[in-house]
């Protein structure tokens, strides 16, 4: 019994040293690993959860991802013993306003927001804290207020820097090649996130850039001219299709497009189908982020060409630990105070780790991990 006992305390140290490297700002060598350790480090149920209801705003069912980021999050608190008020606003800036107005009537005790627009979340926001309600923003920001207690997100900025490290590898520009013709897209101008992917990403790819080695056709560059409201597939496309009408007309051919999400990737694709690109002749590289089914099967056809991994599974995990220590009055952990200064404060921050899919890397990532079934992307 005493051997027992102490092969368990050896498997359970085990865990908890895998459970300290699942998120953070360093490196990440497997998503297996880290699914694992997210395992390790759920919170446990306690009676001091009690039915207690926790509101969570999520801004679209539009995009694969925050549809995964919901469930994920609702079933772990419920498992828990919380009570949960999940609600998808569409897009809809004024109907994500009306959704936490009336959790905060309907006696929500925490509320975790993924915002749509978080300007238009102010005075709601204020509402929020003149009723000692805390508030978790989830993966996006939330500016110009100090009604926020904690943020848990993805390295943004390292999402960025991921995408441009990934061009700069692939085009060989370290070792001199090129010159190469890119054209530069950007997220939602009104999402805190995009604006610290486009830093990361322009650190990396400025300086070929400035030497020539890149070559933006379109002279797009500026942030309020690549960016892409709401992240809108649509918008994506229709700006791509005027990119290649108005500056690739006479025999030039685009050899990279930097997305900063799958969705945009798909609406970029189809404009150079459209403009009579072929996969496998002369189609340039194309990033993402997500890793949506779609971009996976997309990147094992050719269409897409890597997209940035970022496991929902764990940011769910960890902001379920921040819901329950804000509600028991505790200190959630944390693992940056510098970062992410909202206008108002700089908000205490947890940051996972993402990681860069190619066709090399979908099994060990996404299949390995159990994420995806070969099934879902096949």
């Amino acid at each position: 019994m005493k051997r027992i006992k102490r092969l368990m305390a050896i498997v359970l140290t085990a865990c908890m040293l895998m459970a300290t490297t699942a998120c953070g700002s360093g490196p990440s060598t497997s998503q297996a690993a880290n699914a694992q350790s997210a395992a390790s480090q759920e919170a446990q149920p306690s009676d001091a959860a009690n039915g207690q209801k926790v509101g969570v705003a999520m801004p679209t069912k539009s995009s694969e991802r925050w549809i995964r980021d919901g469930n994920n999050m609702k079933e772990q608190l419920e498992k828990l013993g919380y009570t949960v008020d999940l609600q998808y606003a569409e897009d809809d800036v004024q109907a994500q306003v009306s959704q936490i107005e009336n959790m905060i009537t309907g006696g929500a005790k925490c509320l975790v927001i993924a915002s749509i627009d978080s300007s238009a979340l102010v005075n709601v926001l204020a509402e929020a804290k003149k009723n000692n309600i805390p508030v978790i923003a989830y993966d996006r920001l939330l500016m110009d207020t100090d009604a926020v207690s904690y943020y848990a997100t993805f390295d943004n900025k390292g999402v960025g820097t991921l995408i441009g490290k990934y061009i700069e590898e692939k085009m060989g520009l370290k070792e001199g090649k090129g010159p190469f013709n890119i054209e530069l897209f950007a997220g939602s101008p009104d999402d805190n996130n995009a604006h610290f992917l486009n830093t990361g990403a322009m650190e990396v790819l400025q300086p070929y850039i400035d030497s020539g080695k890149l070559n933006v056709v379109s002279g797009q560059t500026d942030f309020d001219k690549i960016c892409t409201l709401r992240w809108s597939q649509e918008t994506a496309q229709k700006r791509m299709e005027d990119i290649l009408s108005g500056y690739y007309s006479t025999g030039k051919n685009v050899d990279v497009v930097l997305s900063p999400f799958d969705g945009i990737s798909y609406g970029i694709a189809a404009a150079l189908e459209g403009a009579g690109y072929k996969v496998g002749t002369k189609w340039p590289v194309i990033t993402g982020q997500d890793a949506e089914t779609m971009a996976i099967k997309n990147i094992k056809s050719g269409k897409q060409t890597m997209t940035v991994f970022k496991d929902t599974r764990l940011l769910a995990s960890k902001c379920v630990t921040m819901v329950q220590a804000v509600m028991e009055g505790k200190q959630p952990e944390i693992n940056d105070t510098k970062s992410y200064n909202n206008g108002k404060l700089v908000v205490p921050s947890y940051l996972c780790t993402p990681v860069a899919i190619t066709k090399d890397n979908i099994q060990k990532e996404l299949i390995d991990s159990e994420y995806y079934k070969e099934s879902d992307i096949s």
